[in-house]
């Protein structure tokens, strides 16, 4: 059993947040009714090593809320020796003075979220390579002619399989697909005939990604879970 406890230790030998991250950290714990829908320190740290472990040109993410797992990602986008693109402040590789080919688009489907978002992109100088839209992802999604590296899907949980059913025709082959809230706060091990309509999203959606042809799974017990597998 994770503590609170270890959750503090891990944190404390984790790279600490960048002072963008820890500012809307905060902002977001002030302001939001669910704050935990924020990836948090942890999970943003792994979502921004995964990112620059791949260096994709394309990521996709479903589901932005404030914008925390946002900048984590794009950080992964600068093809520059340094980590993090926005550690110049400028939105320019440290290296190279050039702004990175590499874009995020991200979908958020509350309008009320949009200043803080937009807000943090910019102080994190990430406005050239996030673009932001707002609306339902159902609708957005099939509209971006974009072939996708990586995907990070973290939005209403009845709509988790058809999201994945929509994404990986345009992911590449070898593209990473991640999945937050695989766990559903323990909900997923309830007695199926019993569970509500976002729980049985998150069933389906997991054992429908253990029987789909790909190069590898896992339901990595980080936070409240989060589903990763490479496509064929």
């Amino acid at each position: 059993m994770i503590t609170p406890e270890m959750i503090e230790y891990a944190e404390r030998h984790t790279t600490p947040e960048l002072p963008v991250l820890e500012r809307l950290n905060r902002e977001t714990n002030l302001t939001q009714l669910y704050p935990r829908m924020m990836a948090g320190h942890l999970q943003g740290t792994f979502l921004r090593m995964v990112s620059e472990m791949i260096k994709p040109k394309r990521i996709l993410e479903i589901g932005t809320f404030t914008g925390y797992s946002t900048i984590n990602l794009a950080s992964g986008l600068e093809e520059c020796s340094t980590p993090g693109p926005f550690l110049s402040g400028e939105g320019r590789c440290p290296t190279t003075g050039s702004y990175s080919q590499g874009v995020l688009h991200t979908i958020e489907v509350n309008p009320e979220l949009e200043d803080i978002i937009r807000k943090y992109i910019r102080e994190a100088g990430l406005e050239a390579r996030v673009i932001l839209h707002i609306g339902d992802a159902m609708e957005v999604v099939p509209k971006l002619n974009e072939d996708w590296d990586l995907v990070y899907i973290d939005a209403d949980k009845p709509n988790y399989l058809n999201y994945y059913r929509m994404v990986m025709e345009r992911l590449r082959p070898g593209g990473f697909l991640l999945a937050d809230n695989a766990f559903w706060d323990g909900k997923v091990l309830e007695d199926r005939s019993k569970l509500d309509k976002e729980t049985l999203g998150i069933v389906e959606f997991n054992e429908f990604v253990q029987t789909y042809p790909c190069d590898g799974n896992m339901l990595l017990p980080l936070r409240d879970g989060i589903m990763m597998m490479r496509k064929l």
